[in-house]
């Protein structure tokens, strides 16, 4: 027989979290508050606003319902929140709030490392908290964050396959006529100057011959703007007689994204800038030592010779000298991935910051 509490949870009124979803196309964003959702709808119960990329249509709610919906408090005379995690959820949460007076309290987290602009600088300090995603957002705040929540990823979905090597040689990723090696090495996202992808494949073209059992992967979709960025480094490789080595592996399916980091020895990120960049959690979730840039939370996450190493923006000395030490010991470059596994399921679930988030929520009511 079901409990009070839980028929009060399944009644409309007594929703207690109301989460924006404004942005149509799935960004990095969206991606961090569809996996905390997934945890945070069994914690407290919630509705989202804006029917986006929902696995559950049901959990979406329209604008005017929420209006309506807030017009009074909890039955037991709390406010709702509303989490924003965007400039417009800002602004459409405060006019929810100050035009059809919900009574809502509006929680705004950042993991953007930037500084604002003077609308954003505004419409944060109306916000009733403010919250960081690491330590690095947090210093482009200009107001004190109420608490810093570290994002975390699905370690169910993200975690490494039994036997690294067999998974490797087993992926249909790559061409039919180009071998797969016994190890995997990659680096994941948009292929642009931006990512450093070029310090990659760089340090590949000087690397690899060095290391015979190695084939790199470039992942990720081309845009138009970048297609002769994409094909001067491809003419680079070709030119060091690498193209079975160094591959252009293209867009992949969002679903097999899990399989291919599962399956990787080694994961490098090499962008000049970050929000959070949970890349490097889904690598090390999944057993893949890493090699990232100073960007987003990667230095705060990174142990320095214990998951993989940490180096300078756009330093491609640096790069490649980490690689090489990387490459050079296949055991060690499977312990450091194993170290990373650990350290996700001992700090970065998304269990853990569902239930920070929810509990944070609860403090503000």
């Amino acid at each position: 027989m079901a409990t009070t509490e839980q028929n009060d949870r399944n009644n409309n009124n007594e929703i207690e979290l109301i989460i924006g979803n404004s942005n149509s196309n799935f960004s990095g964003v969206t991606s961090t508050m569809l996996q905390v959702l997934s945890h945070q709808r069994d914690l407290i119960n919630l509705r989202v606003m804006g029917k986006h990329h929902l696995p559950d249509p049901s959990l979406a709610i329209s604008f005017l319902s929420v209006a309506k919906l807030c017009r009074k408090p909890l039955a037991n005379g709390k406010f709702r929140i509303f989490h924003a995690r965007r400039v417009d959820e800002m602004i459409q949460a405060l006019t929810l709030k100050y035009i059809f007076r919900a009574k809502i309290k509006i929680v705004f987290s950042s993991a953007a490392q930037r500084y604002r602009s003077g609308l954003t600088l505004w419409l944060t300090d109306k916000m009733d908290a403010v919250l960081a995603m690491c330590n690095a957002s947090a210093s482009y705040l200009h107001r004190k964050p109420d608490a810093i929540i570290y994002h975390g990823v699905k370690t169910d979905v993200y975690s490494p396959a039994n036997n690294k090597s067999e998974a490797w040689q087993s992926l249909n990723l790559l061409p039919e006529n180009i071998p797969t090696g016994k190890r995997g090495i990659a680096i994941l996202g948009r292929v642009r100057k931006q990512k450093g992808v070029h310090l990659f494949v760089q340090s590949c073209i000087e690397l690899l011959n060095d290391y015979p059992g190695y084939t790199a992967v470039i992942v990720g979709s081309i845009s138009s703007s970048n297609e002769s960025f994409v094909t001067e480094l491809k003419q680079a490789v070709e030119a060091a007689g690498l193209s079975q080595r160094i591959v252009f592996a293209g867009e992949q399916n969002f679903s097999d994204i899990p399989v291919i980091f599962s399956s990787l020895s080694l994961v490098v990120a090499l962008s000049e800038n970050e929000g959070f960049g949970l890349t490097i959690l889904e690598a090390m979730s999944s057993g893949a030592a890493v090699l990232a840039s100073q960007a987003g939370a990667w230095p705060e996450v990174v142990r320095e010779g214990v998951d993989g190493y940490v180096v300078p923006i756009n330093d491609l000395a640096a790069v490649k000298e980490k690689m090489a030490l990387l490459l050079a010991d296949a055991d060690k470059l499977d312990e450091m991935g194993q170290a990373g596994r650990e350290r996700v399921l001992a700090h970065y679930a998304v269990e853990r910051e569902a239930k920070q988030l929810c509990d944070f929520y609860r403090t503000m009511q």
